[in-house]
């Protein structure tokens, strides 16, 4: 049986909200890493530049979000009950997320007063 691709609005912000953390994590975290231009997500105008682990961690963070069992009802990752991603991609997105969202506010407000409604909205995932 296929598994069916999440493709709603809310789906797409949040991998237009991933990419552009991951993004900052590696331009500022991994300067000295050659970084090549990356696919951003389906529905994002830009392509960005990763270093191939932060283009890994990309790939993965997008199918997460594809596969995602509550789709657009979800809430933020941070507040889901399901913690499907492994432990040490979970390990180094919360290491993406600590760096970069306190830095997001400035480099992309709106993405993050979006995302910090998502996580104090219920949804199917609480």
């Amino acid at each position: 049986m296929a598994m069916l691709k999440n493709d709603g609005p809310r789906i797409r912000r949040e991998k237009i909200t991933a990419t552009r953390m991951i993004a900052l994590y590696c331009r500022k975290e991994h300067e000295d890493r050659e970084r090549t231009p990356r696919r951003a997500a389906v529905h994002h105008p830009a392509s960005v530049l990763l270093c191939d682990e932060c283009a890994e961690l990309h790939h993965y963070a997008e199918q997460r979000l594809d596969r995602c069992r509550f789709g657009e009802g979800k809430t933020t990752c941070l507040t889901c009950p399901v913690h499907c991603y492994a432990p040490i991609q979970r390990e180094r997105i919360r290491r993406v997320m600590a760096f970069a969202g306190p830095r997001m506010l400035w480099r992309h407000p709106v993405l993050t007063l979006r995302h910090l409604l998502d996580g104090v909205k219920k949804g199917h995932s609480q």
